[in-house]
Order: C-alpha cells, then sequence, then structure tokens
C-alpha cells in the first residue's frame, strides 16, 4: 500500500474525497477517455486500500496467471445468462457480499460519446445501492469522490444530474469528453 501510494504521489496525483463510501455502491467513474484512467483507478485504490471491484466475463477469471492478475486488481467474474438480463444478474451481485463497490464507467466507451448508457443506473436501481460519483481530473490530477445519488427511479432526470457533475472534471483527451 505504501508503495502505490509513494508512485500514486511521485505522478503528481491526490485525492479530494468528501463523502464516505458506503460498503455497497456503483461507482460512476468519468470520465474515461484513456486506459490510463484505469491505471490511476487501480493505484488509487491499492494506495489507499479501497475496495472496489468491476466486472468482468468470468472465462477472464478462470485464465492461469492472468484470472489471479485480474482477480487481485479487483475484477469478479460473471457468467451471462441468457435468460436474464446483464443488470439484473450484475444486481444479483450485491447480495453475496457484505461490501462491494463495483466501478462502472457510464460512457461505455474511451471514444466520443454523449449518450452515455443506463446500465449503471439501473443496476444500483435494482440493487438497491447508491451511486457514488468520482471524477477523475487530469488538469488538476485529483481523483475526487464528493456526491452520492440515491437512485429513485427516473433515470432520465437523475442522469442529467450525473452528466451536470462532470461537467467542470477535465478528461485525459478532454476533446473525447462529451456529456
Amino acid at each position: 500500500m505504501w508503495l502505490e501510494k509513494k508512485i500514486f504521489s511521485l505522478l503528481g496525483w491526490n485525492t479530494d474525497i468528501t463523502i464516505d463510501l458506503p460498503d455497497k455502491c456503483v461507482a460512476c467513474i468519468a470520465p474515461h477517455t484513456s486506459n490510463w484512467d484505469f491505471v490511476y483507478c487501480v493505484l488509487f485504490k491499492q494506495a489507499y486500500g479501497i475496495t472496489v471491484n468491476f466486472f468482468i466475463k468470468d472465462e477472464w477469471t478462470r485464465l492461469p496467471v492472468i484470472g489471479a492478475f485480474i482477480r487481485r486488481l479487483g475484477g469478479i467474474g460473471v457468467k451471462r445468462d441468457k435468460s436474464q438480463s446483464m443488470t439484473d444478474v450484475f444486481a444479483k451481485e450485491f447480495d453475496r457480499y457484505d461490501t462491494l463497490r463495483i466501478a462502472i464507467t457510464p460512457e461505455g466507451t474511451r471514444s466520443p460519446n454523449s449518450k452515455w448508457k443506463l446500465g449503471f443506473y439501473y443496476i444500483a436501481l435494482k440493487a438497491g445501492v447508491p451511486i457514488v460519483l468520482v471524477s477523475l481530473d487530469y488538469r488538476r490530477k485529483l481523483v475526487i469522490i464528493d456526491r452520492q445519488i440515491i437512485p429513485d427511479g427516473n433515470a432520465e432526470k437523475q442522469l442529467a444530474e450525473i452528466k451536470a457533475h462532470y461537467k467542470d472534471v477535465v478528461a485525459k483527451y478532454p476533446k473525447k469528453f462529451k456529456i
């Protein structure tokens, strides 16, 4: 943990965390314009000892060596079930854990995309957990965790609020970040 914190600091990054992280939540991480976003997020969670996971196809977690590495980074293998929606499958995962914070990038791509996907929202709604807004601000080199939203079923309205929250955050590649 100390090594990751030192690397995080040497790279010029810091944190601005103004809320307590709930034990169970969907971490809405934006902007997402580069593979570096994943690197900084993993470094951040390791540096500060924060448990945050991400969903990945179950096959990846069962591979020799690579599977162990993915699980070490926080990957949780999920079997695709054609008889259920994936949001239902993901939401049910919250029943299996005492602590589960799932990181999801609502843009769904590193390419410019103003039409964010709502899967993160419906996972949180179905699981009965809050959405925690996490910003990666490259201008200030800050990981910011400063707002929690309780999904109320009005997805479009709440998505507009979520997008507005990120309007001043500077992405690694600002031209790729669309709200």
